[in-house]
């Protein structure tokens, strides 16, 4: 399946969709998609091909996305701890991503046109190096796309994500970057891999967050749905957009940076890319 699936709502649900947006709609969407392995048990299937049923539900929840104009959605892809699961599910995972980032290349001019940027989040070293490829070519082919932002946690928790920022800020700081008094809360959350949510999803009727966007989370919306993450359906997505209309904290305004702090930040982000073109040019 395509990573966008086109015409997958009724005239009634864009309807609903249509009335929904009257009110405050999220800017960033969190997703935890939990539940494939319960489903492929539910329906007898492959533990494999469950987890390929989420990703087609993802398909589908990208383009109501759109159709909402939500413009940011981060999705729990695959966590550090998956790691421990058994050695023929893990390496199912990696080829299922493989094979899905090799659709994304192969369907480019598409994705190009929806305007859907791919941001992997995560210790992309520890990751296959073919997979590695594949990301890194993924995202700097979407580099300049604007309408939809698709951050997927890949080799991801939320506690690496903190301590890998740390990490950059010390160097920041040896560097001479940075003096210890210019760093602050939002130094170190512009710093991570992932921004704030303004909600966040989980399904399959788990109440936890699992490490994931431990520290964006202190503003969020949370929504926990009984729905396996294959069986999501637009109904489920807009209970958790009322819930979020009716819950939502009035948004904050951002800080600016002081001069040093964004030269910093903007050095972070060109070796974050120049990493991704060497990683394209060794494959």
């Amino acid at each position: 399946m395509s990573w966008v699936k086109e015409n997958c709502l009724s005239f009634f649900q864009l309807f609903c969709i249509k009335v929904l947006k009257t009110g405050r709609i999220p800017q960033h969407l969190a997703l935890i998609m939990d539940g494939n392995r319960r489903f492929a048990r539910k329906v007898s299937m492959a533990c494999k091909d469950g987890h390929s049923r989420g990703f087609d539900k993802l398909s589908e929840v990208l383009k109501w996305c759109l159709d909402l104009g939500i413009p940011e959605v981060t999705v729990y892809a695959f966590s550090i701890e998956n790691f421990k699961r058994s050695q023929e599910e893990v390496d199912g995972l990696m080829e299922l991503a493989s094979d899905k980032f090799k659709r994304l290349l192969d369907e480019i001019d598409q994705i190009n046109e929806w305007g859907v940027r791919v941001n992997v989040a995560g210790r992309l070293s520890i990751l296959p190096i073919d997979l590695q490829a594949l990301i890194s070519k993924a995202m700097l082919a979407t580099r300049q796309n604007n309408k939809l932002q698709l951050n997927i946690a890949y080799g991801y928790t939320g506690r690496d994500e903190i301590s890998r920022a740390a990490s950059h800020i010390i160097d920041g700081v040896k560097n001479e970057e940075l003096t210890a008094e210019e760093i602050d809360e939002e130094l170190i959350s512009q710093s991570l891999d992932l921004g704030e949510p303004e909600l966040l999803v989980r399904t399959s009727g788990e109440v936890r967050l699992s490490d994931f966007m431990l520290w964006q989370v202190d503003r969020t919306v949370l929504y926990f749905s009984n729905v396996l993450w294959p069986e999501f359906t637009i109904w489920n997505l807009l209970a958790g957009i009322i819930h979020f209309q009716r819950h939502a904290p009035p948004a904050l305004q951002d800080k600016a940076n002081t001069p040093a702090q964004q030269e910093f930040l903007d050095k972070y982000e060109t070796r974050k890319w120049q990493k991704l073109e060497e990683i394209v040019a060794c494959s």
